[in-house]
């Protein structure tokens, strides 16, 4: 079976965005659990880690967030995507992409190729 793996640092805030931006609001555990859910419950999201992520964003301007009533009608924090955040969510999607594309490109490379 495999084990879940926790959030690599860094790209926590990237799926924060994606979530958001893909799902509309949502409250902290919400994001969490729809994280999991997405990586097909291969990553674990703390709870310790996720709520300094939030608040970073929305001092940032990324997320806003308002309280209401959760599903199980107890006061939540609903945070939703900003403009601000639409233009993060995009400056860091080209980035990672970016990213992902160097690396692919150490893994296709062989030694003849840079003779």
């Amino acid at each position: 079976m495999n084990q879940k793996k926790d959030v690599q640092q860094g790209t926590l805030a990237l799926m924060v965005l994606k979530t958001l931006d893909m799902l509309g609001p949502l409250h902290g555990y919400g994001v969490a659990r729809r994280i999991e859910q997405i990586s097909g419950e291969l990553l674990s999201v703390n709870q310790g880690t996720l709520y300094p992520v939030l608040l970073r964003l929305e001092q940032e301007g990324a997320i806003a967030s308002e309280w209401g009533p959760s599903e199980n009608n107890r006061r939540a924090r609903f945070y939703r995507l900003t403009r601000t955040g639409h233009k993060l969510l995009e400056a860091e999607k080209r980035d990672w992409e970016q990213r992902a594309a160097i690396i692919a490109r150490f893994f296709e490379v062989r030694a003849e190729d840079l003779a």
